[in-house]
């Protein structure tokens, strides 16, 4: 009897043993409860990045296939309102399968996100030609003639993509240290791998024409990117935290080179920034309490609608 009692438990343990193992997400899924593993300190944390995920994915998808998440997955905008302006780019081949494969990255970013917190639904993106003209010619401190198109072509593509997921990586890289769970911590780290990559490509491939001549403004795009990284650094209101493709050898890796592949601070790490950096950012206005830009009714989340005024 005690061999029969003995074995019993040993085999117990052994059942139970790989479940001590699991990660928390895979705990959390078998019991349909997505939250149940995240503190509530880091629920703010993981559903503000949804507004910049949202922006990806639509214009991403939109630029590749001329249409959004509306058609590829309504049930992810949560009934939140159609983009306005987005449309299908003028691409290369070679180009379009890169942003393709973003837009589709950007969807699992959406569902990964939404299996972990509650999220909020799509808010209105202006994604408009005149919406991104704007941007750049603020970043030139004029207006540019003609307006800049960002569907127009590849290269114009590419510097509005220039744009987006970099705010985004430093988004995440300034909200890691700040998490508690361990689902948290996974999640966010699984999304700022991802978001860095695209970064990395879009550096990549402006990197490789940083002397072409954009047509037809006289300027090449090495100085588009250092005018747009100046417009981030300035509207941030922290310093220097971005950086264009070419640099003064003193701010390059090492103080070495003046190629600026990547950008980061005198370590070659990452620079991080705050949600009232980004919002200040993506606003464009340099205010995370005056909304406008991209988000003409404000970004969604606690964290952004806390800095909005009360009606």
């Amino acid at each position: 009897m005690a061999t029969f009692a003995y074995a019993t438990a040993i085999a117990a343990f052994l059942i139970l043993l790989p479940l001590s193992c699991y990660s928390e997400s895979i705990l959390d899924h078998h019991h349909g409860d997505r939250s149940s593993s995240v503190p509530q300190s880091d629920v703010d944390l993981l559903e503000f990045p949804l507004n910049l995920e949202y922006l990806e994915a639509e214009f991403f998808l939109y630029g590749a296939f001329g249409h959004g998440l509306d058609t590829v997955d309504p049930s992810l905008t949560l009934g939140g309102p159609t983009p306005i302006g987005a449309q299908r780019a003028q691409l290369d081949h070679f180009t379009r399968d890169v942003i393709e494969q973003f837009g589709w990255q950007e969807v699992g970013h959406l569902r990964a996100i939404k299996k972990t917190v509650k999220g909020f639904p799509r808010p209105l993106l202006n994604l408009s030609a005149e919406s991104f003209a704007h941007v750049f010619d603020s970043a030139f401190g004029s207006p540019l003639n003609p307006p800049f198109d960002p569907y127009a072509n590849s290269i114009n593509y590419l510097l509005a993509s220039y744009l987006i997921p970099y705010v985004g990586l430093t988004g995440y890289v300034g909200a890691s240290p700040k998490l508690q769970g361990a689902t948290s911590k996974r999640l966010v780290a699984g999304l700022l791998g991802v978001e860095s990559g695209q970064d990395a490509v879009i550096r990549a491939l402006l990197y490789e024409h940083a002397n072409l001549i954009v047509k037809p403004y006289g300027i090449t795009v090495a100085e588009f990117t250092n005018r747009l990284s100046d417009l981030r650094n300035k509207l941030g209101r922290t310093g220097l935290k971005d950086e264009g493709l070419v640099v003064h050898e003193y701010i390059g890796a090492e103080g070495k080179i003046s190629g600026n592949i990547l950008a980061g601070d005198k370590y070659s790490v990452a620079y991080d920034r705050t949600p009232e950096e980004i919002l200040r950012i993506v606003y464009g206005s340099g205010d995370e309490r005056v909304t406008g830009g991209i988000y003409p009714k404000g970004a969604d989340g606690r964290i952004a609608k806390s800095y909005l005024k009360k009606e």
